[in-house]
């Protein structure tokens, strides 16, 4: 059974939507970026009702403040801490058969997960696509286009389009200069702070990475911290094809084993 939940959080209401089981572990599903909680394609609210409905797992996912269903005003996944903590705190009260609780986000939600599961007593984390690194301009990140070249360098087909023309010059030049910036993604302040958060806590974390995904991309180059790291072969962000689907339901089964 799925039903709608308000909830408070620092003078605004959030909704949020549970999908009822009997289980003694949940699933707590933060959206990322500026998606409501059903998630790009409704990949959020399709994975609730399976995990529910399948594993016999409660799922509990919500809009921040200033998306979707919410009041307020959407501060990013920056200031997304009380939101995480008040929709925690309403899902084991909504479901108090719940024991255990699992928190699962993709791009910056996994980054926000990292950041504040301590605040909100999450237990166990699995992280897609973390979010680290700034884009600069219309340009991916940096260890993203490092994999493009590095990837068509090996294929003689662009070399024979570089030389009838078909490769946008300008663009090369921008994606080399970038390349080239001084400024480091390894030390990326958010990447730090995620490893001595998740370090200090010692939370059990599983890390899924999309393989051709620019965001996946640059977390890969950019991450120095601890944690198991699973990777599909795909370069959906939001593992939109049905095989990433698959994949993403057996990783998400194994977290809640």
């Amino acid at each position: 059974m799925r039903r709608l939940i308000e909830f408070p959080c620092a003078g605004e209401t959030l909704v949020g939507t549970l999908d009822e089981a009997a289980g003694g572990t949940g699933l707590l599903i933060v959206s990322g970026g500026n998606e409501i909680r059903a998630g790009a394609h409704r990949g959020m609210a399709l994975l609730g009702a399976r995990v529910a409905a399948e594993l016999g797992t409660p799922v509990f996912r919500f809009d921040r403040r200033g998306i979707g269903d919410s009041s307020g005003v959407n501060g990013g996944f920056e200031s997304s801490v009380q939101d995480i903590a008040a929709a925690a705190a309403t899902f084991t009260a909504e479901a108090p058969h719940v024991r255990r609780l699992i928190a699962f986000g993709n791009c910056d939600a996994a980054t926000a997960l990292a950041l504040f599961h301590s605040v909100a007593g999450i237990d166990s984390l699995l992280l897609a696509n973390p979010w680290v690194v700034e884009a600069e301009g219309d340009l991916p990140p940096t260890a993203a286009i490092r994999a493009r070249y590095a990837e068509r360098l090996r294929d003689p087909k662009q070399w024979v389009r570089l030389v009838r023309g078909g490769v946008d010059i300008k663009k090369l030049i921008s994606g080399l200069s970038k390349i080239s910036h001084s400024q480091s993604e390894e030390n990326s302040n958010l990447v730090a702070r995620m490893a001595d958060a998740l370090a200090a806590s010692g939370t059990p974390v599983t890390i899924l990475l999309a393989k051709g995904d620019n965001t996946a991309i640059a977390f890969r180059a950019a991450w120095k911290g601890s944690a198991r790291i699973e990777e599909c072969d795909t370069a959906s962000h939001s593992f939109a094809h049905e095989a990433d689907k698959a994949w993403l339901f057996e990783r998400v089964k194994e977290a809640l084993a």
